[in-house]
C-alpha cells in the first residue's frame, strides 16, 4: 500500500480537464417521481479515506464520482457521473453524434440536455453503440425516436439481446451482490463498483441499428465527419469497436482500454472474455491510431491526452490482459489449479505502479480463474473433485467432522484472532450452511465478512462481502424481476423467444407430456414449430411433417404479447385448444431471491 503514487494526482487533473458544468442537483427521475440516478449520495467520497475502505479503491471512487459535462478537445464532448458509463458527443455539421446513449432514457435525456444547456439546442444526428451491454444503448430513446443513423458493430443486435436473457434471472440476481444497491451509500457501505458508481434504474430501451461495422478500416461520413472503426470482437464484449475521429485527433476505445483491470468474468456471470484477443487488438489500435490521435477517452472513466501517454498506457493495459493470458496458461502446463495459479501470479512492478492496471472491477485473483475456465472448464482434475456433494451435504459433514456447529465456531474465532479471514469465512460457511439457525456462526461470518469487504480494493468483491452480510443479518434482498423492456423483448429472434421458453420447462414435470404447435408469423412469412418431447422443447422452422397438435396464427408482435401474457384474442387458432394450457403448465418461474449466503 505504501509503495502505491498516492502522490501523483495526474488522474485527478485529467478527471477536472474541461470541466464546464455540473448537474445540480445530480439527481434524475422519473416522470412519477422515482429517484433512478443520484450522484448527490456520494458526497461524502469527498473526505479522507476511512478506516473501511481501501485507500486505492476510496481514490478510484473519488475519481469516479466526478460529474458534469466535460470538453474532451474542440467539437467533442462527455457527459460524465449521470450513469454507470459516459455519453459522448461529437459534434457535426448540422447536429450533434451521440456515443453510447447511457442505461436509461431519463438518464440519457438529462445528459443531452445538460450538453444543450451548454451548446446550443442541436439536433441529434446520428447515434454511435461502441458495444452490446445495455450501459451502452439502453438510454437511446432519451436521445432519439430512431430517425437517424445508428452505428454499432457486426453481430451488435444478437448479443445486445442474447447475453442476459437465457441465464437473465441467475445474473439479476448475483448483480444484486455485484453492486450493492441495498447497501447504505456511505464510508462503511457501497462506494461504487471500479468502472463508475453504480448502475441507473430508469426505462431500457433498443433501436436497432441501420449500420453494421464488420470491416476494420470501415470509414463512415456522418453529418459531415469523418470515423473509422476498428472492430475488436470477443474482447470486453463479443461486439464492440474502437472508433477514431481523424479530424479531431480523437480515439475512442469503447471499453477495451479503460482506468482500471477490467473483468474477464463478471462475478455476476457472463461468458469468458479472451484476454489473448483482447491483448492483441489493443496492439492493433496502437499500430493503426496512436500517430493519429491527441487524446484518448472510453465509455468509462477519464481521457488520456497526449501521444506518448495515449501509447503507455494502451501498451500497458494490453501487456496486462497478455501476461494474464500467458502466466495462467505457463502455470496450468505445469499442473498448478485455478485457486493455486491465482495466489502465485501477481503483476509485473511497472504495472502494479500504474493506477489503471489496478482490480478495482476485475482482479487478477478472479481474472486468472476465469482464463483457467475458459480453456479447461470447472474441473481441477483430481478424482476426489469430480463427484462431490452439493454445499449444504458436505457442510454437515464437515461440521460433524470437527465436533458440531459450536466447535466450528470456536476454530473460526482462533483464525480471526490470527488474521485469517479467509479461512474463516470458509470455516463459518460451512457452520452456516450446515445449520441455518446457528445464529453465532451467521453473526460472525457477517463481521467477518464485512472486514473482508471494508479492505477490499476491488469494489465488486466489496459489494459482494458486504451484500452477504446484509443478507445474513437482515434477510436476502430480492431481486427485481421487472419485465424485459418492450424493445428488446420485440428484439429477439423468433428462435431466441422460443429458447426463452425452452430453458423454463420443469424436465421432470414434462417427462410424460408430449405435445406441438405450429406458430405461423403471418407478418414474417414463416412457419416454427415446437415439440414438446422428454422434457425438452425443440423448436423447428418451416417443418414438412405432418400437422401439429394445435396450429396458431400471429404476428410476431402478438407472439411476444402472449409470452407476456397479454393473452390470445386475436390469434388464429386450429386444433386442440388445450394444448397451450399444458405446455403452460410444465413452465416454471424464475426465482428473484434464491438464497446465496445461505443453503
Amino acid at each position: 500500500m505504501a509503495d502505491l503514487p498516492f502522490h501523483d494526482k495526474g488522474d485527478f487533473d485529467d478527471a477536472d480537464r474541461g470541466f464546464i458544468a455540473k448537474l445540480s442537483p445530480a439527481v434524475i427521475k422519473t416522470t412519477d417521481g422515482r429517484v433512478i440516478w443520484d450522484n448527490d449520495s456520494y458526497a461524502f467520497l469527498q473526505e479522507e479515506c476511512p478506516e473501511t475502505a481501501h485507500p486505492s479503491l476510496w481514490r478510484q471512487s473519488q475519481l469516479c464520482a466526478r460529474q458534469g459535462l466535460y470538453e474532451v478537445t474542440d467539437g467533442v464532448y462527455q457527459v460524465r457521473g449521470l450513469d454507470l458509463s459516459n455519453m459522448t458527443l461529437v459534434e457535426g455539421a448540422t447536429g450533434v453524434i451521440v456515443i453510447d446513449p447511457l442505461i436509461s432514457t431519463e438518464c440519457a435525456a438529462a445528459a443531452l440536455k445538460l450538453y444543450r444547456d451548454h451548446r446550443g439546442d442541436r439536433p441529434v444526428t446520428a447515434v454511435i453503440y461502441t458495444h452490446s451491454h445495455s450501459d451502452h444503448f439502453g438510454g437511446v430513446r432519451g436521445v432519439t425516436d430512431g430517425n437517424v443513423p445508428i452505428l454499432a458493430p457486426g453481430g451488435f443486435m444478437d448479443h445486445a439481446v442474447s447475453e442476459n436473457v437465457y441465464a437473465g434471472p441467475a445474473m439479476t440476481r448475483r448483480a444484486v451482490y455485484l453492486y450493492g444497491p441495498a447497501l447504505s451509500r456511505s464510508p462503511e457501505g457501497q462506494i461504487g463498483c471500479g468502472l463508475g458508481l453504480t448502475v441507473s434504474t430508469g426505462s431500457m430501451s433498443l433501436i436497432p441499428p441501420t449500420v453494421e461495422i464488420v470491416r476494420t478500416g470501415h470509414e463512415e461520413r456522418i453529418d459531415g465527419v469523418s470515423v473509422v472503426f476498428q472492430p475488436t470482437p470477443g474482447t470486453e464484449a463479443p461486439a464492440e469497436m474502437n472508433i477514431l475521429f481523424p479530424a479531431h485527433r480523437a480515439l475512442c476505445l469503447a471499453e477495451n482500454a479503460t482506468h482500471n483491470q477490467h473483468n474477464l468474468l463478471s462475478l455476476r456471470g457472463a461468458e469468458v472474455r479472451d484476454a489473448r484477443v483482447w491483448a492483441r487488438y489493443l496492439t492493433e489500435a496502437v499500430a493503426l491510431f496512436a500517430d493519429r490521435a491527441d487524446v484518448a477517452f472510453a465509455s468509462h472513466h477519464w481521457p488520456t491526452w497526449g501521444r506518448d501517454a495515449i501509447v503507455r498506457f494502451l501498451e500497458q493495459q494490453r501487456d496486462m490482459y497478455a501476461y494474464l493470458h500467458d502466466q495462467t496458461l505457463r502455470l496450468i502446463n505445469k499442473g498448478l489449479t485455478a485457486a493455486e495459479i491465482a495466489e502465485a501470479v501477481h503483476m509485473p512492478p511497472e504495472l502494479e505502479q500504474s493506477w489503471h492496471t489496478h482490480g478495482y472491477h476485475g482482479s487478477v485473483s478472479h481474472n486468472v480463474k476465469a482464463i483457467y475456465q475458459r480453456y479447461l472448464g470447472w474441473f481441477d482434475g483430481n478424482p476426489a473433485h469430480l463427484w462431490e456433494h452439493p454445499p449444504r451435504e458436505s457442510a454437515i459433514r464437515y461440521v460433524e467432522c470437527l465436533g458440531g456447529g459450536s466447535a466450528v465456531v470456536a476454530f473460526a474465532r482462533r483464525y480471526i484472532d490470527e488474521n485469517d479471514l479467509r479461512f474463516a469465512a470458509q470455516l463459518l460457511n460451512q457452520a452456516v450452511f450446515a445449520d441455518e439457525g446457528n445464529k453465532e456462526a451467521r453473526d460472525l461470518l457477517a463481521e467477518v465478512y464485512t472486514r473482508l469487504g471494508h479492505g477490499a480494493e476491488n469494489a465488486t468483491w466489496r459489494n459482494f462481502y458486504l451484500m452477504g452480510a446484509l443478507e445474513l443479518t437482515d434477510g436476502i434482498v430480492p431481486a427485481t424481476m421487472e419485465a424485459t423492456a418492450l424493445d428488446l423483448f420485440a428484439a429477439l429472434s423468433v428462435e431466441q423467444i422460443f429458447d426463452s421458453i425452452a430453458i423454463r420447462v420443469n424436465g421432470p414435470r414434462a417427462w410424460h407430456e408430449r405435445l406441438s404447435i405450429d406458430w405461423h408469423l403471418t407478418d414474417l412469412g414463416r412457419r416454427h414449430r415446437t415439440l414438446l418431447s422428454n422434457g425438452a422443447l425443440i423448436q423447428q422452422p418451416d417443418p414438412q411433417d405432418e400437422l401439429a397438435d394445435l396450429t396458431l396464427r400471429l404476428t410476431k408482435a402478438q407472439l411476444v404479447g402472449l409470452l407476456a401474457g397479454k393473452g390470445v384474442e386475436g390469434v388464429e387458432r386450429e386444433g386442440d385448444t388445450t394444448v397451450l394450457q399444458r405446455l403452460v403448465a410444465v413452465l416454471d418461474r424464475p426465482v428473484p431471491d434464491f438464497a446465496i449466503v445461505t443453503a
